[in-house]
C-alpha cells in the first residue's frame, strides 16, 4: 500500500511542474508490449474460512497496451487505451491444508490516463496516472475442483516513461515504460461449489512501445543557395505636405512634385506610387477621403509635369500609417502629407 500511494502521489504532483520543449499538439496513437510482474496475491478465505498468511504464487506474463490521445501542446497529454495483462498461478502458499492450486489470471479493459512530457534533451521523459476499469478472469484448479470467475474492479495506475523521437519519420516516438497497476477491494469468486476472496492485486509492468503524432509536421526540406539577386534599383519617395483639411498644393509642394517627375524621367521607373494620409484630427471616414484627395492632386500634378498617367497608382490611408504618432484628434503637419515612391 505505501509503494502504491507513493508512485500515484509522485506522479499526480509532478504533472504541472515542467513545460515540453517538444509537446505534441493533437491527436495520436500508441502502442506497447512487455512483461508484467504480479506481486504474490492474498488469500483472504477459501470456501469461507479465513486464510490469513495463505498468497497465491503468482508468474510473470505478457502485457499489451493499445490507445489514443490528444496532446494539448503544452506537454499535457491525455488519452484513453486498452490494456490486457496475463500471468500464470504457480500455487497457494501459506496455507496449510488448502491443497495445490495452479491455473491463470488475465486482466483487461479501459483506462484513462493523464501525462506530461518535459526535456531532457534529445529524449522526452515523462510521467502519467490513470485509473478505469479492468474485468480480472480467473481460471484456477484446485485440490477440490475449479474456480472460473471474471469479477470488474476500480483499477489505477502510475506511469514513468521515456520517449525516443524519431528524426527520419516524423511523429514517431519510440516509448520505454515502468507502469504500477493496482485494482482496489477484494474480489469474491465461488465455482463448482468453490469460494475463494482474494485482496491485494499489485502490477509492475516494463513496456516497449510506439507513439504516432497523427499532425505532426516533415521537417522543411533543406532550402537550396539561392542565387545573387540581379541588383535592384533603390525606390526614391519624395514628401509633399498639406495645410490642415487642405488637398490644396503650395508652392514648395509643387516644386518637390516637379523634382520627381523629372526624376522619374531620368531613371528607369516602372511604376510611381502615389499614398495619401491626414492626422488624426476628424473621423476615420472623413480622413480617408481626404487622404484620397490629396493623392489625386499631386497624381495631377504629376500628370502637367509630364508623367503619363498610366504609371501612376494612388491609394488613400487616412489616419493610419502616421509619420509621428499620436493620440486621436490631433494636428500633426507631418501626418498630413502624400509620399510619392519611385519604383
Amino acid at each position: 500500500m505505501q509503494l502504491r500511494g507513493a508512485l500515484l502521489a509522485a506522479g499526480l504532483l509532478a504533472l504541472p511542474i515542467v513545460a515540453s520543449a517538444q509537446p505534441v499538439a493533437g491527436p495520436y496513437v500508441t502502442f506497447g508490449a512487455g512483461a508484467n510482474i504480479m506481486q504474490d496475491e492474498t488469500v483472504k478465505s477459501v470456501d469461507g474460512v479465513s486464510t490469513p498468511g495463505a498468497k497465491l504464487d503468482m508468474g510473470a506474463g505478457p502485457v499489451f497496451v493499445l490507445g489514443g490521445g490528444w496532446g494539448f501542446g503544452n506537454g499535457l497529454r491525455a488519452e484513453l487505451e486498452f490494456d490486457f495483462r496475463n500471468n500464470k498461478v504457480n500455487n497457494l502458499t501459506g496455507c496449510a491444508g488448502c491443497g495445490s492450486v495452479s491455473g491463470t489470471e488475465n486482466k483487461f479493459g479501459p483506462m484513462v490516463n493523464i501525462a506530461y512530457d518535459f526535456n531532457l534533451g534529445p529524449v522526452v521523459p515523462y510521467i502519467g496516472a490513470g485509473v478505469g476499469y479492468q474485468l480480472v478472469d480467473d481460471d484456477l484448479s484446485t485440490a477440490g475442483g475449479s474456480l472460473t470467475s471474471t469479477k470488474g474492479q476500480f483499477a489505477y495506475q502510475a506511469i514513468i516513461g521515456l520517449g525516443l523521437p524519431i528524426a527520419a519519420a516524423p511523429g514517431l516516438t519510440v516509448d520505454a515504460e515502468y507502469r504500477f497497476m493496482g485494482l482496489a477491494g477484494t474480489r469474491n469468486i465461488s465455482s463448482s461449489g468453490t469460494s475463494a476472496s482474494f485482496n491485494d492485486q499489485y502490477n509492475h509492468a516494463i513496456l516497449i512501445g510506439l507513439r504516432y503524432a497523427i499532425n505532426e509536421a516533415p521537417p522543411p526540406a533543406p532550402t537550396p543557395a539561392a542565387m545573387p539577386a540581379p541588383a535592384v534599383q533603390p525606390a526614391r519617395s519624395y514628401l509633399v505636405f498639406f495645410d490642415w483639411d487642405k488637398a490644396t498644393l503650395t508652392d514648395r509642394a509643387r516644386q518637390i512634385i516637379h523634382e520627381a517627375a523629372d526624376n522619374s524621367m531620368h531613371v528607369r521607373v516602372t511604376r510611381i506610387e502615389v499614398n495619401g494620409y491626414t492626422d488624426t484630427s476628424g473621423t476615420p471616414q472623413y480622413n480617408m477621403g481626404l487622404s484620397i484627395r490629396r493623392a489625386n492632386a499631386v497624381k495631377a500634378e504629376l500628370i502637367r509635369d509630364g508623367v503619363a498617367a498610366g504609371e501612376i497608382t494612388t491609394q488613400g490611408f487616412g489616419e493610419t500609417h502616421l509619420l509621428v504618432p499620436t493620440g486621436p484628434g490631433v494636428r500633426e503637419p507631418q501626418n498630413r502629407r502624400v509620399e510619392i515612391i519611385l519604383h
